[in-house]
């Protein structure tokens, strides 16, 4: 029967008794027959009352039931107040998974949205539901106009429409990203997953540095083995040569001479190359070790003249080397950083300048401080000059402006780039000015905080 029976029954009861006890009172006719009709009057009127009262109660919580706002919950008793109360709770905990809910929902939004690839949510219809800032910059989206536009609509790359087409996302796509430039192209790796019914996530990945990178790779490995190549053949043909004809010693020693040259070529090379992985592998030098730029400078002088003479000793005019005075190198302080990787670096430039610089050529050297606090190290020389289309490209490794002059002269195409490193370790910055026919000029500048004065 329930609570709400018994209720309902214990109403009737007790309106049946007060209807009894009140009739015996109050009137004189107290047969037994009026008296149960009075009562049966009472239990009827008594079950009523409790009908109108418990039906209030339900109408009072039915109208807080429908409302939008459920805050304000009516005080009940009896069976409606026991359900309003669990019905409170119930929503209390509803609206708190929903929070939850919504809060992991979020959280998980938020960490696609900080994910360095892009990321695009379709739905059944491929229809955008959502993608990171990422995604929108990849491919041109705007992450509120482009909500519940069809993909196909927005990415028209041909590639790309006939991948989604194929509807074989097992691998990924390549294709060029929205922000790609000839001077600047952008490479993506786009790749579909499908998940729920069926939707599909779209992850984008910038592989521009990646290709680069193995670009590189393959043009160094391609660079090496040619540099390294020439020399070998030269050194095997003298070397069959040798073993299979009869040689007087005049020509031996000739033969062997090219074979050394030959194999210091091969050794430069290789020194040249392990420089610079030492360079990119190891810490960056310290700014607490000094090093006094006027001794700097005389070691360089002094490995400059020794190579202008090895490079003219066939020419009846050497190079014109113009170094700072002892005077003034007397009042230059310290440079912060590596000494042996500064000297490589301005050494690196002096061979540079003079292999370029035909015999009986100009070459002048100078440190001087600018208003600013910083310093300049300038090595100007009077050769060929460059082409403005070089210079930008000067500091790549193998890249040469004279292929067969800097063979000639014993370059390696290396120097550059290790003078571009070594800089870079040290907080300091090449420009390069040249005028075609009139010399070029290649200067270092260092910052104010690599720097001090004589004590």
């Amino acid at each position: 029967m329930g609570w709400r029976g018994f209720r309902l029954l214990a109403s009737q009861i007790l309106g049946a008794v007060l209807a009894w006890v009140l009739w015996s009172r109050v009137s004189k006719d107290s047969s037994l027959a009026w008296q149960a009709v009075v009562a049966l009057l009472g239990a009827w009127l008594a079950g009523w009352i409790w009908w109108a009262v418990d039906s209030w109660n339900a109408g009072r919580l039915l109208a807080w039931l429908r409302q939008s706002e459920l805050g304000n919950a009516p005080e009940l008793s009896g069976v409606w107040g026991e359900a309003g109360v669990r019905m409170r709770r119930w929503l209390r905990q509803s609206v708190h998974q929903v929070q939850q809910g919504d809060q992991r929902l979020n959280d998980i939004l938020s960490a696609l949205q900080a994910s360095p690839n892009g990321v695009v949510l379709l739905d059944a219809e491929n229809r955008i539901e959502w993608c990171n800032q990422i995604a929108a910059r990849q491919f041109g989206f705007d992450a509120e106009r482009d909500l519940l536009q069809s993909i196909g609509n927005l990415v028209r790359d041909p590639e790309f429409s006939a991948y989604f087409a194929a509807q074989d996302f097992s691998g990924d796509l390549l294709m060029q990203g929205r922000e790609s430039t000839p001077s600047r192209p952008v490479r993506l790796s786009v790749q579909l997953y499908g998940y729920g019914e069926g939707r599909k996530l779209l992850l984008a990945r910038d592989v521009t540095a990646l290709e680069q990178a193995e670009a590189m790779r393959r043009d160094f490995v391609a660079n090496v083995s040619h540099e390294i190549r020439t020399p070998l053949t030269v050194l095997s043909g003298f070397v069959e040569t040798l073993q299979n004809l009869p040689l007087d010693a005049a020509e031996r020693n000739r033969y062997l001479g090219l074979m050394a040259q030959q194999a210091e070529r091969m050794q430069h090379l290789v020194e040249d190359l392990l420089t610079l992985s030492r360079l990119e592998g190891s810490p960056l030098p310290s700014s607490k070790d000094w090093v006094c730029v006027a001794q700097l400078l005389q070691r360089c002088e002094d490995e400059a003249r020794g190579l202008s003479v090895m490079l003219t000793r066939k020419q009846a005019l050497p190079h014109v080397l113009t170094f700072p005075s002892p005077e003034a190198l007397a009042e230059v302080g310290d440079v912060a950083g590596s000494s042996a990787e500064l000297q490589s670096a301005f050494s690196n430039l002096l061979a540079n300048a003079m292999r370029y610089t035909p015999a009986g050529g100009r070459i002048d050297v100078s440190w001087s401080m600018l208003a600013d606090g910083s310093a300049r190290f300038a090595v100007k020389d009077s050769g060929p000059g460059i082409d403005p289309k070089h210079v930008a490209r000067l500091t790549e490794r193998f890249y040469r402006v004279d292929h067969s002059r800097s063979r000639d002269t014993g370059g390696t195409g290396l120097g550059l780039a290790i003078v571009k490193h070594v800089l870079q370790r040290h907080g300091a910055k090449l420009s390069v000015s040249s005028v075609q026919g009139q010399g070029s000029e290649f200067a270092v500048t260092f910052p104010p905080s690599r720097l001090r004065g004589l004590s």
